[in-house]
């Protein structure tokens, strides 16, 4: 259900959506209040504190930081005491004891005992990134142990989000004697009972549930309401690490491991781990950053053959980032569960052959090209609707279409949703009557809580999700009294700016762009929800060439030019005929300022930095 790997070319790292009231909004930065591109420029709360910059000061002076380092990790409010652990995230500083989880201690006793007794085990997945990744991860370590392993990830069109009695009944026919969710099965109460008297079941999930939870062995879930671990913010990937590391626990209570039967090292799944992290939204701090920075050392090895390929045929050139896992590989990987065959993405995970490697990797690198085409033409017509919702004020945008493929319904709200700055539902209507949709929320406003809410009200046929995004099927007769729901639960979004605002860290003069300042800031990755990416002014800046690239042309390329002519290169996304590309096209060469991103790059052997635009404005 938590689909929420950005598309490709989306960028929302440093946009702030946070449910705060528009009467009280701070002056705008520059006095922009709507730039080129409609973004609200504003200062990053604290840029104006003299208590936040001494401790950016103080940070920087005792880790030999430069300037600019230390006053945003200040602004991100890093203590100087904190510094330490944000710079070198280790798990061995920051991850608990997985028994601090409730159910934990269960269910790894019960996946000892099976790998001791090599049971027949399966694995029912989710097919988003996060599914597939908790999938490959405990699917690789069973196998490893000596356990015949069964998987299965539901068909998103067919069979929907989570369990479903004839795949359960089907792994259980096959001789699974234990069957674990992964990413699913805490809504699923009255259909894990299925399984009574036929094989015992374990739940590895993060979605809110508020009504009751499965009766089966064990349901290992930070956010049920008896969990007190303080872990709420974890993917099933980790929370699947978590159970891998106590089931390990367990087989060394017991001596189960010798020298011809080695424990298998489970660092080298944290590049799964890593992957689900930043796919699934889940925040760049604290453990989750030690297990992205961690995860992406790991993905550097290579010994994963299918992100291997996939990285390969996806035209990765430069090192593996949380922005490449975000916006290059996990979109291929949910390619396949959102258009075609559900299980793709966890089949590349879970290969060790080259050559199948690489096959999967460029169906799912076509397919997801098929799913680009299809998404831009649902928003097309999406847009024209939320226009419409926007003007009459509604606090929640909620969009259908009756040709809309299910399976893409969710990027485009994550779209919708960047564009207005409100919670968006994006729904397809099916054959049967009902209609299945997406949604994506707003800092602030817990969209998973209020689909929850609904079901529990009658309003769905089905429904659940976390805070940032949810899912759910109604009948189409009620998706009024739904959306009627949502905009007096969700009221608060009425009152923010219905633009997308730009919180801008720091401001640089042309002269200060360098690769040394471009590696200075990718000290504070991995950039994700929690930890955004820094935005950057650039002020007095003139455009000296541009040029149109990619398929379409939207890609802008540009060199620019200020004080001392110093070139630097930049590059802007998604720009069609629109006073943005007036601007930049304008021979007579106006003065600019420039909101976005500066990035370290390695192009053919030679490290540059290249100025990702956001926003623009005349100085």
């Amino acid at each position: 259900m938590s689909d929420t790997a950005p598309s490709d070319d989306q960028a929302k790292n440093g946009v702030d959506h946070s449910a705060v009231d528009a009467d009280v909004l701070p002056a705008p930065a520059f006095g922009v209040e709507s730039g080129l591109a409609g973004c609200r420029w504003q200062w990053r709360a604290g840029t104006e504190d003299p208590a936040t910059a001494r401790v950016g000061t103080a940070i920087a002076q005792r880790y030999n930081l430069p300037e600019i380092v230390g006053r945003i990790m200040a602004l991100r409010g890093i203590r100087l005491e904190e510094a330490s652990d944000f710079l070198e995230p280790t798990l061995r500083a920051l991850m608990p004891d997985p028994s601090s989880l409730k159910d934990m201690d269960v269910a790894a006793k019960r996946l000892a005992n099976a790998i001791k007794n090599k049971e027949t085990v399966a694995v029912f997945g989710d097919y988003d990134v996060d599914g597939a990744c908790s999938t490959a991860l405990l699917t690789t370590i069973l196998q490893k142990l000596g356990c015949t392993v069964l998987t299965h990830i539901p068909d998103r069109m067919t069979e929907g989000y989570g369990p479903n009695v004839p795949a359960l009944f089907s792994l259980a026919d096959k001789g699974a004697t234990l069957i674990v969710c992964l990413d699913c099965g805490t809504a699923a109460a009255d259909i894990l009972h299925c399984l009574k008297d036929r094989a015992d079941v374990i739940v590895v999930d993060h979605h809110k549930s508020e009504g009751k939870l499965p009766d089966i062995l064990a349901t290992v879930n930070p956010n049920r309401p008896d969990c007190h671990s303080k872990l709420n913010t974890l993917c099933a990937a980790a929370l699947t690490f978590f159970v891998a590391v106590a089931t390990m626990r367990e087989l060394r209570k017991t001596k189960w491991f010798s020298d011809q039967r080695p424990a298998p090292d489970l660092l080298l799944e944290l590049d799964l781990v890593a992957l689900a992290t930043v796919c699934d939204v889940m925040p760049l701090t604290g453990l989750n950053r030690a297990f992205v920075r961690q995860g992406l050392r790991t993905m550097t090895m290579q010994l994963r053959p299918g992100l291997r390929h996939l990285a390969e045929v996806a035209g990765l050139k430069s090192a593996l980032s949380a922005f490449s896992c975000g916006y290059t590989l996990g979109p291929r990987i949910n390619a396949g569960g959102r258009i075609a065959e559900s299980d793709l993405g966890t089949r590349l995970l879970i290969t060790q052959d080259a050559i199948e490697a690489r096959e999967l990797a460029e169906r799912l690198n076509t397919i997801n090209r098929k799913r680009q085409d299809v998404e831009a033409d649902i928003f097309e017509h999406a847009i024209k609707q939320a226009e419409e919702q926007n003007q009459q004020g509604h606090a929640v945008l909620m969009l259908i279409g009756s040709e809309w493929h299910a399976g893409v319904v969710g990027i485009v709200a994550s779209r919708i949703k960047e564009r207005f700055n409100r919670p968006t539902l994006v729904c397809a209507e099916q054959d049967d009557g009902q209609i299945k949709g997406s949604g994506r929320s707003i800092e602030g406003l817990d969209l998973g809580a209020a689909v929850i809410a609904a079901r529990e009200r009658g309003l769905l046929t089905n429904g659940g999700g976390h805070a940032m995004a949810a899912g759910f099927t109604l009948p189409k007769q009620r998706a009024s009294d739904f959306l009627a729901f949502l905009n007096i639960r969700l009221a608060a979004a009425s009152s923010q700016p219905d633009r997308t605002i730009l919180q801008i860290d720091a401001v640089l003069s042309p002269r200060g762009v360098s690769v040394e300042t471009s590696k200075a800031i990718d000290i504070l990755a991995p950039f994700g929800q929690g930890n955004e990416e820094p935005l950057i002014a650039l002020t007095n800046v003139q455009v000296m060439k541009l040029d149109r690239i990619g398929t379409n042309g939207t890609t802008l390329r540009l060199i620019l030019a200020g004080e001392g002519n110093r070139n630097i290169k930049a590059l802007m996304f998604r720009v069609t005929e629109s006073p943005v590309l007036t601007a930049l096209e304008d021979r007579t060469r106006p003065l600019l300022n420039l909101v976005g991103y500066l990035r370290h790059e390695v192009w053919q052997g030679r490290e540059v930095a290249t100025f990702f635009i956001q926003d623009i404005t005349f100085s």
